[in-house]
């Protein structure tokens, strides 16, 4: 079974989730962009959620964690939480 790590931003808006890709594109730390942005639990560990299956996390998320290359920050991603930049960090097939 697949196995994946990312990171995640979450943010209310995709105007805000737009500049903050930016930012990070520009060269900012994901981490740091995380621990002063995300409204996610996870932003104190720079969005850091760890290791999960298919299947643990909403569908939209899902999607793009399972698809995206590792490395390539992702989105915005629009879920019934907001607006998520996602990093895949890690996957296993």
């Amino acid at each position: 079974m697949p196995r994946a790590s990312a990171r995640h931003i979450l943010v209310n808006s995709e105007e805000l989730c737009s500049q903050l890709k930016s930012e990070i594109e520009g060269g900012a730390d994901f981490a740091e962009i995380a621990k002063q942005h995300s409204s996610c639990p996870s932003g104190r560990q720079g969005g850091d959620l760890g290791e999960f299956g298919p299947g643990q996390m909403v569908k939209e998320f899902d999607e793009v964690v399972f698809s995206a290359p590792v490395g390539q920050v992702q989105g915005p991603v629009k879920t019934q939480f907001g607006f998520h930049l996602v990093e895949v960090t890690n996957r296993t097939e």
